[in-house]
């Protein structure tokens, strides 16, 4: 595992964290939706980086 694979999977998780949140505290939908797409990019180059896959 590369360092940057570890930092985009902890950012991808920070963020659905940050998601989940401000979901449950019914911030505005944009918001939200803003964090999730964020997550999920940062999650899959984070896993798609992952030296598993050569």
């Amino acid at each position: 595992m590369s360092g940057v694979s570890i930092v985009l999977i902890f950012v991808g998780l920070f963020l659905l964290g940050g998601a989940v949140s401000f979901w449950k505290q019914r911030m505005p939908k944009g918001v939200i939706t803003l964090l999730g797409i964020g997550a999920a990019l940062s999650l899959i180059a984070g896993i798609l980086r992952l030296e598993v896959w050569s």
